[in-house]
């Protein structure tokens, strides 16, 4: 049963088309006229709308583009009894899905209504796929980890909205996969996504590619470029490493973002976009602020909504499946079946990752191209590897090293040795150290350690 909306101010035609659905099993909602047609509608979100052409209030044209602004993906039919193909052809345009005329037989109305109706479920599967797509989240965001999740949900909240982010983290936490999702979940994805990595160009340049430059604007510009901001209209600028601008562009980029107005390099003419910024940096902003190389006014411009990544190494409970993922990744790249074994597992677990995820990608396609077997075992493993779980290291840093972070590295390695000897079995592993299940459980997960058999 689907619910149509039949809108035709004749009385004796709107009560037969309504008898007619709901004789073949529909909820027909009737409307004496276009203006209660749309309350209806907005009200109901009908799966098919019918609506005739000359009426009194408002005629049938203006019903139909006024219900395609508020849902493109609706399906309307217009009737009428005045049908002409210049009018077939106009409402067609305006995205109506048929045009008949009046009177027309029952069974020509029920095959109308069949079409309509498997269009209509068409547009909601594809919409629906649309939407899931969009929810695959990338390489980055693999994991269960509460710190993962928080930043899932971060990104939902925040992609509907035009504020500004800054994203902070690491090298290889995956920032600018983080501002591309955050980018195709927002009301922009269909519009361009444009990145600029401001530490790879020097200051002249890095001006002329964020608000581009005139003819003869300084030597060698011979024709007019535009800039990434121009470029990005109605879309995402994403300024990789903003930390890195020197102070002269900061200025110019400050005025962009509070009026989103610029001039081209060597131009007069103000320039208006409308662009939403997204920025990304392995800094601390707040100590080059203290340092005199980031402007202050610029930094609360861009931490609008600040996302902060985690390192690798704190959500180790990820790696497993971050493992799985790259596994997969390259394995069918490279036409192999490479697998790792459990003990190999500890010890990426425990390693400590200073190139974070883009490290353990590139670990893994290295070692999927050169493994000589289809196991990957620890003595596969690059020797800072191997050697992870072989000693505790207390290097004492220059600040000293407190007695209970001591104790805390101390056990989280004698649960590692643990963990390794019982092939990742949560019972055995208790009893090995003589704790309860319970209390491994709990040390498991404060750890970062992945839990493995039960039993």
């Amino acid at each position: 049963m689907a619910q149509i909306l039949v809108i035709e101010d004749n009385e004796t035609m709107r009560d037969g088309i309504v008898q007619i659905l709901a004789r073949t099993g529909h909820d027909a909602k009737p409307a004496r006229g276009g203006r209660e047609g749309l309350t209806l509608f907005d009200q109901y979100a009908p799966d098919f709308v019918i609506t005739d052409l000359k009426m009194e209030d408002m005629d049938g044209m203006a019903v139909l583009r006024k219900i395609k602004e508020l849902s493109p993906e609706a399906v309307v039919m217009v009737i009428t009894a005045f049908g002409t193909i210049e009018t077939a052809v106009e409402a067609m345009k305006l995205g109506a899905f048929d045009f008949i005329t009046k009177p027309f037989p029952p069974d020509l109305l029920r095959v109308k209504v069949t079409q309509a109706l498997d269009i209509a479920k068409m547009k909601a599967e594809n919409l629906f796929l649309r939407d899931e797509s969009r929810h695959v989240f990338p390489d980055s965001m693999i994991g269960e980890s509460r710190l993962l999740q928080n930043i899932r949900d971060q990104i939902l909240r925040v992609a509907p909205t035009d504020s500004s982010v800054l994203i902070t983290g690491e090298s290889g936490t995956g920032k600018e996969l983080v501002a591309r999702e955050i980018h195709e979940q927002s009301k922009r994805a269909r519009k361009p996504f444009v990145k600029v990595d401001c530490s790879a160009l020097a200051e002249g340049v890095l001006e002329s590619e964020l608000f581009g430059h005139e003819r003869g604007a300084f030597t060698g510009a011979i024709q007019r470029k535009p800039g990434r901001f121009e470029l990005a209209d109605g879309g995402t600028l994403f300024l990789d490493e903003v930390g890195e601008v020197p102070p002269g562009v900061q200025l110019k980029l400050l005025r962009v973002l509070q009026d989103r107005c610029f001039e081209r390099v060597g131009g007069t003419r103000t320039l208006k976009v409308d662009v939403r910024i997204l920025s990304a940096t392995n800094k601390n902003l707040l100590e080059r602020i203290r340092q005199g190389q980031f402007r202050e006014d610029l930094y609360y411009r861009l931490h609008i909504v600040p996302i902060q990544l985690p390192p690798l190494r704190e959500r180790r409970a990820d790696i497993p499946l971050l493992v799985e993922h790259f596994l997969k990744k390259w394995n069918r790249k490279a036409g192999r079946r490479v697998q790792i074994s459990p003990e190999a597992m500890v010890r990426l677990q425990a390693y400590q990752w200073p190139g974070n995820i883009r490290e353990l990608e590139n670990l893994l396609e290295r070692t999927v191209v050169m493994a000589r077997h289809d196991v990957i075992h620890v003595d596969d493993l690059p020797d800072g590897l191997k050697k992870t779980n072989d000693h505790v290291d207390l290097e004492v840093n220059p600040g000293g090293v407190s007695l209970n972070d001591a104790l805390e590295q101390l056990e989280r390695e004698l649960i590692l040795k643990a963990y390794q000897e019982t092939g990742g079995v949560k019972t055995r592993t208790a009893q090995l150290l003589g704790i309860k299940t319970s209390a491994l459980y709990y040390k498991l997960e404060k750890y970062g350690i992945y839990a493995g058999k039960e039993e």
